[in-house]
């Protein structure tokens, strides 16, 4: 038996309540949504910076544990923090 997470759990629960409908006019709204995300990871600029060493082997360290490469790491935060989705943690 596959172990699901909270989040997974929510979902499977509300797909047997049945609250899940099909979406109209599915194909436009595929076609809008999959032209959001191309729009979302075009990169047509290129920036160069000077990071610590200690900072750039900690950033390839965490791309490894995602399995993503680190390139991809930092675009993925850079675009979090200027969508004003990136929020500092206070420790």
């Amino acid at each position: 038996m596959v172990k699901l997470d909270r989040e997974e759990g929510e979902l499977l629960d509300s797909f047997d309540r049945e609250e899940w409908r099909p979406v109209e006019e599915r194909e436009v709204e595929f076609n809008r949504y999959r032209d959001y995300a191309h729009a979302t990871f075009k990169k047509d600029k290129r920036v160069n910076i000077r990071i610590s060493s200690k900072d750039l082997e900690a950033l390839q360290k965490r791309a490894l544990e995602e399995g993503i490469p680190y390139h991809t790491l930092i675009a993925s935060v850079l675009h979090k923090y200027a969508g004003g989705r990136l929020v500092e943690k206070n420790t």
